[in-house]
């Protein structure tokens, strides 16, 4: 099994949360304060340094109005030989 976080796929909605964060205009602050946490929790989401868990993740989601559902399909999107 691969570790999520290492993973291409992984990488690709990490990528995709970064870019809805600059379109919204937010900074890695704002978004820290949206979701409570500080903004080096969002930094190293976005460095691909620390994991979401399920509830983080629709947390975060919410945050930068995206709907969870509609991410999930990248991760689930590429066969398996690509992770």
């Amino acid at each position: 099994m691969n570790k999520a976080i290492t993973s291409e796929k992984y990488n690709q909605l990490n990528a995709l949360f970064k870019q809805q964060r600059i379109d919204l205009g937010l900074s890695m602050r704002d978004l820290g304060m949206i979701i409570k946490e500080p903004h080096s929790f969002v930094q190293k989401v976005e460095a691909n340094q620390r994991k979401l868990d399920i509830f983080q993740y629709v947390q975060y989601c919410e945050a930068l109005e995206i709907n969870p559902a509609k991410t999930l399909n990248i991760l689930m999107k590429s066969p398996r030989s690509q992770e």
